[in-house]
């Protein structure tokens, strides 16, 4: 992608187009500029046919950690492959010649054009910024930076710069992301370009030998790799109360009672699904918490490897927390829409109707008026019950979804970047535990009674929220059994280094005198 993006720039401002920026202040430098013009081209854009290489010349010194007028060119190729002459006249074994640093962005077809360069590349540092596609990346066994270190072995292959995106390059590092992955087979070519990126305001990362290329080269390719098991859990949860919910609110009136419900099915069983997947993907956040826990109490240790599946359910908590935040809000924006139906009109209209007295009729005595005790008692609902359970519901929900809101902004990488591990541990365990509480309250009071009584269960099933309830409430029983002495204390010598089948032991200085030198924890 970033070499699309440069070469579509390099269209847009005419093949034989030259310029060269100087700066004096390397903070604001930057290294591509202007490549963000169309960052969905893919390289078989009409455009591919065409190619850049970019130069930087550093002459900072060591020392000083600064750069004094770095010198960017760019020099485009013909469609033919072959590099092009400026329009200055500037020969092309000069451009090359200068520069300790090239920047090279040119396809993977085009690396054998800059082979009549090879001995003008010859000792110079060479950093590929290209990237394959999906489809380009299958087939070949060996990366972009193997093949281009493989033409040129006279030179220096760094990998750099390919998996930051052309927005992150032009609004800077403060803006986007900071990591460069950096790989090389050379430490020195390694520390020079890793001193470039972090002058530039970036981070460089050291990913390893040239080997690791590949591997890095496939990271654009991903699309959202850690969303993909919690979003089908997320949609597997979804249909089956989907479909449990259009059973029991759809299809049973039609059946038993020659009821045709079908028009709630976009609303209101979706209203109906919704917060039974957010309240079950927030307990599965911390169902996996407890599960270790166990697994380490039964095993006397913290040094056993977790199942894989375990160890993968943990990794994966926060994207389905974030999962359950989103189904939450969407809950709240289709309650918010559920008085604007016009299926609820007409219910409220039919409700005044039958609170409406009969029509009026010839002065008798048994004729009953708005005047009689009796009638006027009947035309006044007011359940106190009823009023209380649902001001306590609601109540609830809000608070529950305003703790949530607080864990899904503090899992923020910037939020939680500003936040010591006590203060992150604090609000995402503890007060994501008193979510998962405000929560289960908040299904009880939709409940109330509502388990107990016999016409509830439709086709023989019992009501959804007795069904959400299950697990969220052994992960609260577990947490609270946890909390005893008996299981918290040795569950902390556990975490501490603890262990059952024998002691470990730790040395102690020599500057503190104590009676043993030895301690068993």
């Amino acid at each position: 992608m970033s070499v699309c993006v440069c070469v579509c720039v390099c269209v847009c401002v005419c093949v034989y187009h030259i310029f060269i920026i100087h700066s004096s202040d390397v903070g604001h430098l930057d290294l591509f500029p202007h490549l963000g013009c169309c960052e969905q081209c893919s390289n078989k854009h009409p455009c591919a046919s065409v190619s850049c290489i970019l130069t930087y010349i550093p002459s900072a010194t060591r020392t000083s950690g600064k750069m004094d007028k770095p010198l960017i060119s760019r020099r485009l190729m013909d469609s033919d492959g072959s590099l092009a002459e400026t329009p200055s006249g500037t020969p092309k074994e000069q451009a090359v010649s200068s520069p300790e640093i090239i920047f090279v962005a040119v396809f993977r077809e085009h690396y054998s054009s800059l082979c009549a360069l090879s001995d003008q590349l010859a000792g110079k540092i060479l950093v590929d910024v290209s990237n394959p596609t999906e489809n380009e990346h299958l087939p070949h066994r060996e990366s972009n930076d193997e093949f281009l270190a493989s033409l040129f072995p006279a030179c220096t292959v760094v990998e750099a710069f390919n998996v930051i995106s052309a927005w992150t390059r032009q609004a800077g590092p403060r803006d986007g992301n900071q990591q460069v992955p950096i790989c090389s087979d050379q430490p020195e070519a390694k520390l020079s370009v890793s001193e470039m990126v972090h002058a530039m305001g970036f981070k460089p990362v050291d990913m390893g030998p040239l080997a690791s290329t590949r591997e890095v080269e496939a990271m654009p390719l991903r699309l959202l790799p850690g969303w993909k098991v919690p979003t089908l859990l997320a949609l597997g949860l979804f249909v089956c109360f989907y479909g449990y919910n259009f059973i029991r609110d759809v299809l049973h009136p039609y059946v038993q009672e020659n009821k045709n419900k079908f028009y709630k099915l976009p609303v209101s069983v979706v209203n109906t699904t919704l917060p039974c997947v957010a309240y079950m993907l927030l307990s599965l956040v911390y169902l996996p918490g407890v599960l270790a826990a166990a697994l380490q109490l039964q095993r006397g240790t913290k040094y056993r490897r977790f199942p894989d599946w375990l160890d993968h359910w943990l990794q994966h908590r926060k994207q389905i927390g974030l999962l359950s935040f989103f189904c939450a809000v969407l809950h709240a924006l289709y309650s918010f829409c559920l008085p604007l139906r016009r299926s609820h009109r007409y219910d409220l209209v039919n409700l005044a109707i039958k609170q409406m007295p009969p029509p009026a009729c010839a002065p008798a005595p048994a004729c009953p008026s708005l005047s009689t005790p009796g009638f006027a008692n009947k035309g006044y609902l007011w359940d106190e019950e009823e009023v209380w359970r649902m001001e306590i519901y609601l109540s609830l929900g809000v608070l529950a979804l305003g703790t949530l809101s607080l864990l899904a902004v503090t899992s923020l990488p910037s939020i939680a970047n500003s936040l010591n591990w006590r203060e992150f541990s604090f609000v995402q365990s503890t007060l994501g535990f008193v979510a998962l509480v405000l929560s289960t309250l908040h299904t009880l009071t939709y409940g109330w009674t509502r388990a107990f009584e016999e016409s509830r269960y439709k086709f023989y099933l019992p009501p959804t929220f007795t069904l959400t309830l299950l697990v969220p409430c052994v992960v609260i029983l577990a947490k609270g059994l946890f909390l005893l002495p008996c299981f918290s204390r040795r569950l902390a010598k556990i975490r501490r280094g603890w262990e059952k089948d024998g002691a470990v032991r730790f040395t102690v200085s020599t500057e503190h005198v104590l009676p043993e030198k030895t301690s068993h924890v």
